[in-house]
């Protein structure tokens, strides 16, 4: 392990043991066997990083949330599985079309739950798969919510795959912020030329959207007026995994 990195935990966990409480640099130092000069120098790198902050008028240091949040978003994305699994099987119950959850990851979304259609002819896909997120309604939605720093890292060249994928970035940007005010995405064979769909975010308890939920099928079946009549279901079962996961607008 990179010895900084080691440091930095190190001094974590000894924050952590305060609970919230400043403490000083020396003690620090002296619980985690540090040099003070090692100490205070990885303190300010947590510090730049928003996991600890220095009290101005006494010079010590405290933990901070964002460690906290950050683990409880990861159990968060872990956990959605569990949280989704009824409203995934009323929407496939309601629809009849294939019902994805899926989590955001870079420029992808991952297919982390399924239930498949029970029609001869669906939306294919595979469990642990992935797929272009800004082609698809579920990476979409997750991606409505992004910053534009992410956006920029994770999105710098889109693929064409379909004449209706979204090539141009501006157009996206454009389209995502639209998103982000009516609450769900559609994809008009973006991905794959004869496959569409609708899907809404789910939010943690924090108000980070960690998943969404949508469904998939043939567009000769899943037209605009379908997409329609199921998008209120479709939002209805992301509120209510949202608020079974503490989210309360």
């Amino acid at each position: 392990m990179d010895k900084t990195l080691l440091k930095g935990l190190m001094l974590l966990e000894a924050l952590a043991e305060q609970n919230g409480r400043p403490v000083t640099i020396q003690t620090l130092a002296e619980t985690t066997g540090l040099t003070r000069s090692n100490a205070h120098r990885t303190l300010q790198t947590l510090a730049h990083a928003g996991y600890a902050t220095r009290d101005e008028s006494t010079g010590n240091y405290r933990i901070t949330f964002k460690l906290f949040q950050l683990g409880a978003k990861q159990t968060a994305q872990i956990d959605v599985r569990q949280f989704a699994s009824g409203e995934m099987h009323r929407l496939a119950e309601l629809t009849r079309e294939t019902v994805h959850l899926s989590i955001l990851d870079a420029a992808d979304v991952i297919y982390v739950d399924k239930i498949d259609s029970p029609q001869p002819v669906r939306a294919y896909s595979e469990l642990g798969g992935r797929a272009p997120a800004y082609c698809v309604a579920t990476g979409k939605v997750l991606l409505a919510f992004k910053g534009a720093e992410y956006i920029a890292r994770h999105l710098k060249e889109l693929v064409q795959f379909s004449d209706t994928t979204i090539v141009d970035l501006q157009a996206l940007k454009v389209e995502l912020a639209r998103i982000a005010v009516v609450g769900y995405a559609v994809n008009r064979g973006e991905w794959r030329k004869s496959v569409g769909g609708v899907a809404a975010p789910i939010f943690d308890a924090f108000g980070a959207p960690v998943a969404a939920i949508g469904i998939s099928g043939p567009l000769e079946r899943l037209s605009l007026k379908r997409i329609k009549e199921f998008t209120p279901a479709v939002q209805s079962a992301a509120s209510s995994v949202s608020r079974a996961m503490g989210y309360r607008e």
